[in-house]
């Protein structure tokens, strides 16, 4: 039961907090650090027990939950169903370690402890239930509870604008998740259950004992008509969702008898429905500027969650849900999906160059580097997927590093403006050395992990049969800008004489900072290694991702 485990222990975790006394200041620390602990212990023993040469998916957890007889419409469904594949698995090992580190650079928050810890992990179970769910009712429910804890993080312990912040991110968040609900009664409406459905109908007596060609037959009699509609069991298993001869044959989302709405078909709408709530997510540009004011806004935990994990739910909403039950629609807009991917690269990079406040301009290229996930996905190709993947993975660690690193300045001037800072690398050399780690890696040199899911995202476009080769051409330009807007700060902060702007109420003309302290290394430089470990063994995560994609492409590419 280690997916189970990785979500109700956080729950459980936040439950107990939310009930100790309110001067249990350590407790609530201590408890929030061992259950991100034991998550992140869990998700090793998920890595380890996970078969990379099985591209299906493993560590199968499933109970029945809801199951509802409706007479002539059937039977409602809805399962308990988690499990883990090679896009799933990279994220749930990501998020565990990102949340450790989101736990640990609390240490200082000082008000309204109880409340923080028993949302962070809240949160914390939320995500990783929104990576291990295979039931779309069931990652709805999840992706949804997301919003509470994050609207209250940002909104109660964040900067000046906290409330604008919040609700924000909270409205976008919501339509993006009102475009999913109903893409999902879509869906769930028009998709059958063929084992329970086999059951119902006599063929076997219970789930185990139906075969393969069981569940032939069952198609083949839901094609001609032959079920009696008050055995068919309706279902939101995502196993089920995307596979075509699930489809009830005048099915509002059949992808042969759909209907036309406003010009379109139904499945081209729903698939732009449901691609737009996860590119809210993402985001992709236009929809990303509830992120800029959520990053700078949120404290510094929050914005290593944010950037870290949040932002890769959205990728993996694209793979999981929207090419996954969608793949007509993801062939036939491949060059606008494309286009908008490097379209989020250009503009966001463009964007993070002209910035002079640091946390904004990292969340710039936040927008602009999940630019790179969307042009891999789109290239429905071995490399660009593959790359798409591992991109989430290396900026999940790149930002959470780079988040942490605004907030040692800010943690000790409380300004991030760039201009307030010359030569630091005479006073905080330490500073310097991980801060050059992090901005190389995010640039893309060789040897780090940027380079890798760059490069890897780029190829799969390049040799695409979907898409133009001008696209990846302009792609690319967002690596000369990350080189830009990363190296010009670099270059105005830290080298030169050293002056820091002085904060209000300091007479004296330069102000000295204290270089990181023990725990702000123990935080930077596992990420640090973390960037160049990957860098140079990227099957870390190829291992985990390649089976899957290969199945995945030949299961859904439409030729």
């Amino acid at each position: 039961m280690i997916l189970s485990l990785l979500v109700f222990i956080p729950l459980l975790g936040s439950l107990l907090v939310a009930l100790l006394p309110e001067g249990q200041k350590n407790q609530f620390r201590l408890i929030a650090l061992g259950v991100t602990l034991a998550d992140l212990v869990l998700a090793g023993l998920a890595y380890a027990a996970f078969d990379t040469t099985v591209a299906g998916y493993q560590l199968l957890e499933k109970a029945d939950w809801i199951t509802l007889p409706l007479g002539g419409l059937g039977v409602a469904s809805i399962d308990y169903l988690v499990g883990v594949d090679g896009f799933s698995l990279p994220l749930v090992v990501l998020s565990a370690v990102v949340m450790v580190i989101g736990v640990v650079s609390s240490w200082n928050m000082t008000h309204r402890l109880k409340a923080y810890y028993s949302l962070y992990l809240l949160l914390t179970g939320t995500i990783m239930g929104c990576f291990v769910a295979l039931d779309f009712f069931l990652f709805f429910l999840f992706f949804e509870f997301m919003l509470l804890p994050m609207y209250f993080l940002i909104g109660l312990w964040g900067g000046p604008r906290r409330e604008y912040a919040s609700i924000k991110f909270f409205l976008y968040t919501l339509l993006g998740s009102l475009l999913i609900l109903l893409v999902m009664i879509g869906l769930y409406l028009s998709v059958i259950d063929p084992v329970s459905t086999a059951v119902m109908a006599g063929l076997a007596p219970d789930a185990s004992a139906v075969t393969d060609e069981m569940i032939r037959m069952i198609q083949a009699y839901l094609q001609n008509g032959q079920l009696n509609p008050a055995q068919v069991v309706h279902t939101f298993d995502m196993r089920y969702l995307a596979d075509g001869g699930n489809y009830l044959p005048n099915a509002f989302l059949n992808p042969v008898s759909e209907p036309i709405i406003l010009g379109l078909p139904a499945r081209m709408l729903a698939f732009w429905a449901v691609f737009l709530g996860f590119a809210i997510k993402l985001p992709i540009v236009p929809l990303h500027t509830w992120l800029p004011d959520a990053h700078v806004e949120a404290p510094t935990p929050v914005s290593v969650v944010l950037a870290g994990v949040l932002l890769k739910i959205g990728g993996y909403g694209f793979l999981r849900i929207v090419w996954n039950f969608f793949p007509d629609g993801a062939a036939e807009y491949a060059q606008t999906l494309a286009l908008l991917g490097a379209l989020s690269i250009v503009y966001g990079g463009l964007n993070a160059l002209a910035q002079t406040d640091l946390k904004k301009m990292i969340a710039y290229s936040s927008v602009s580097h999940m630019g790179f996930v969307l042009l891999g996905v789109a290239s429905l190709t071995a490399e660009g997927i593959n790359g798409a993947v591992y991109q989430m993975v290396s900026h999940g660690v790149l930002s959470a590093m780079l988040f942490l690193l605004v907030g040692v300045v800010y943690d000790r001037t409380h300004d991030r403006r760039i201009d307030s800072y010359r030569g630091l690398m005479q006073i905080m050399p330490h500073y310097t050395i991980l801060t050059a780690i992090a901005f190389f890696g995010s640039l893309g040199l060789p040897g780090f992990s940027g380079f890798v899911g760059e490069l890897f995202t780029l190829m799969g476009s390049f040799q695409s049969a979907w898409l133009p080769g001008w696209v990846t051409v302009v792609a690319a330009t967002g690596i000369l800008l990350a080189a830009a807007y990363f190296l010009w700060t670099l270059q105005r902060m830290f080298f030169g004489p050293t002056w820091i702007r002085p904060s209000e109420g300091h007479s004296g003309e330069t102000m000295t900072l204290p270089d990181l302290t023990s725990r702000e290394k123990l935080l930077l430089i596992p990420l640090g290694l973390m960037a160049l470990v990957l860098g140079i063994f990227p099957n870390i995560v190829f291992n985990l991702s390649g089976v899957t994609v290969a199945q995945w492409l030949v299961k859904f590419a439409v030729e």
